[in-house]
C-alpha cells in the first residue's frame, strides 16, 4: 500500500468513527470539501501535511493519533 492510499483510508475510517460526511470534516477542519476529496478520490496525489493536521484539528486528535495505524507502520517504501 502507498501512502497517499493509507491517508485516503484513514480519513474515510475517521469519518465512519466520528458518524460524520466528508462535508461535515471539511466544515469542522476549516477546510473547503475539495481539498479533502481531491485527497479521497486520488486528484491530490501528495497531500499537504497542514491540510491532515487540520483534519486532526478538526477531529480533536493529534497528528500522532492519525498515523498510528498499522496501515502506516506497514506502508511500502516510496522510492524505488
Amino acid at each position: 500500500m502507498d501512502t497517499v492510499t493509507a491517508v485516503r483510508n484513514r480519513i474515510l475510517s475517521l469519518c465512519g468513527e466520528h458518524e460524520i460526511s466528508i462535508n461535515k470534516l471539511a466544515t469542522i477542519s476549516a477546510l473547503p470539501p475539495s481539498s479533502i476529496k481531491n485527497i479521497l478520490y486520488g486528484k491530490s496525489k501528495n497531500p499537504k501535511l497542514l491540510t491532515i493536521k487540520m483534519i486532526c484539528d478538526g477531529l480533536g486528535i493529534t497528528l500522532t493519533e492519525f498515523f498510528d495505524t498499522e496501515e502506516f507502520r506497514t506502508l511500502e517504501q516510496e522510492i524505488k
